[in-house]
């Protein structure tokens, strides 16, 4: 069983990634998507920047609201009009994929990369055996025959842990759990064999034991397949579990982003630090658990200078007028004017330097 709800500081030690090319296969510089409406036009994601290593796990965290599913969509190509990217560039295995048209982009996503959603009873066809759902998808990817379609997905089937491949190829998707739709969903982003697969929240819709076995799933397929995941969800113990760094965002800025144990055991933004706080453990007992008063903005009501400074302790001075770029400290990189003390260093309340 995963440890979300045992507190994600308690990470369980996990076998050796393999070893990573130096050339990141995904890279997002600056990256900025708009939303035009009649008043002008909303700024969902703003600047972000990051890439993901052949066999990494990048996780993408942060409130409901914080721009994660628009950043995946708009590296999937499919942010829906009139909502557009703005500025920056995606480039997938050094090669610009954000200026493709529709028709190309549809050539990239499956073939190079794969995606697995929140909800796999809408992600599947009701009117389609998955079999056939799977045998279409490796076709119009692949120039293989109908048998050996067939073949390829079978084994698929039996790669994610469906049993009995061949006795559930000519089911629907309403005959399965679930947990096995969810399994058939990463069959099908892995159908072409993409390099990069976007996984957006797969596993909120899952009891905790299916959840369990989805992050076993999805860390093999990394490291035995070399594929990179950029793993999107709100949940701490998920990344804990499966996650080689983390981005957190906040109000479409990544506002704090590092090697996953620094970011949960020593964060440096306040944002970051509050939502570790905010996870319940079994070795502290507290009578309330801590929380971040008040809420992500609006689109339409994003403070000036940073973003979080209306719920931050710590804000003062530059944090009300000036917007903080995302800086190396010691083992992560934070966007903030007073960023927390490393561990060891002398302690302040940031609101009382100067």
């Amino acid at each position: 069983m995963r440890r979300a709800m045992t507190g994600a500081s308690q990470a369980a030690p996990s076998a050796p990634p393999v070893p990573m090319a130096a050339t990141p296969l995904l890279d997002v510089d600056r990256l900025s998507i708009e939303f035009p409406n009649r008043r002008g036009r909303l700024l969902a994601v703003r600047d972000v920047s990051f890439a993901i290593l052949p066999g990494e796990v990048l996780g993408l965290v942060g409130e409901s609201g914080a721009g994660k599913s628009v950043t995946g969509a708009a590296i999937i190509g499919l942010v829906d009009p009139p909502g557009r990217i703005c500025g920056g560039q995606v480039r997938l295995a050094g090669r610009r994929i954000d200026d493709l048209s529709r028709a190309q982009m549809r050539r990239v996503r499956g073939r190079e990369i794969g995606a697995v959603f929140q909800d796999p009873l809408t992600a599947l066809d009701p009117l389609y055996p998955v079999g056939r759902q799977l045998v279409e998808t490796i076709r119009a990817h692949l120039e293989l025959s109908m048998q050996a379609a067939r073949g390829r997905a079978l084994e698929l089937l039996g790669e994610v842990g469906i049993p009995a491949p061949a006795a559930r190829f000519d089911q629907y998707p309403h005959q399965f759990s679930g947990g096995m739709r969810q399994r058939v969903v990463i069959a099908l982003a892995l159908a072409a064999g993409p390099r990069l697969i976007v996984a957006d929240e797969p596993t909120t819709a899952l009891d905790v034991s299916i959840q369990a076995q989805i992050i076993a799933l999805l860390k093999r397929l990394a490291r035995e397949h070399a594929t990179a995941i950029l793993l999107i969800t709100h949940d701490m113990g998920v990344i804990a579990e499966i996650a080689d760094r983390v981005a957190v965002m906040y109000a479409g800025r990544i506002v704090e982003i590092g090697a996953v144990d620094a970011i949960i055991h020593r964060p440096r933004h306040p944002y970051t630090a509050g939502l570790m706080a905010s996870i319940p453990s079994v070795r502290q007992r507290r009578e309330r658990l801590a929380q971040i008063d008040g809420a992500m903005p609006r689109l339409t009501a994003v403070p000036a200078g940073c973003a979080f400074h209306p719920r931050c302790g710590r804000a003062h001075g530059p944090c009300a007028s000036e917007l903080p770029e995302l800086a190396a400290l010691d083992a992560t990189r934070a966007a903030c004017h007073w960023p927390l003390p490393a561990p060891g260093a002398p302690r302040d309340t940031g609101a009382a330097a100067s």
